[in-house]
């Protein structure tokens, strides 16, 4: 059995599975975070919720990316994982602190695309810095 889960496609696949499961999760936790409902936004064709949303998913697929890269154990990469989102979580709240002269959500769900772009481009960068610290 070891075999089976040293082989590197077996690997992928349960990074990947696990990934992508933390990232439904994450995405949930967003939605009942934000005041607007994401999805229905998106489908509405609410671009600057899809920019803010889109950078949430990069920023979060790019912690998982650092973790993956220096954590050999799937329960690690999670917590290391799990840790990141936390942190890109707070940078939303300190993002919205940050602005007291207009509500951050309320601006994204008018679609207004200068903040949603700058929310996706916050959110990719502390990804960044958050990947690098975890690293």
């Amino acid at each position: 059995m070891d075999q089976f889960w040293e082989n590197e496609y077996i690997q992928i696949a349960a990074d990947y599975s696990v990934v992508i499961l933390c990232l439904i999760v994450f995405l949930a936790v967003f939605e009942i975070v934000t005041k607007y409902k994401n999805w229905e936004e998106i489908k509405k064709g609410n671009v600057a919720v899809a920019m803010a949303t889109g950078g949430k998913i990069f920023g979060v697929a790019n912690i998982f990316r650092y973790s993956i890269e220096d954590h050999d154990t799937l329960l690690s990469m999670i917590g290391w994982g799990v840790y990141g989102f936390v942190l890109l979580l707070a940078g939303y709240f300190i993002f919205e602190f940050l602005t007291p002269k207009f509500k951050i959500d309320e601006e994204i769900q008018n679609d207004n695309r200068a903040v949603g772009l700058i929310s996706m481009i916050i959110s990719i960068g502390l990804s960044y810095v958050i990947g690098a610290g975890i690293s």
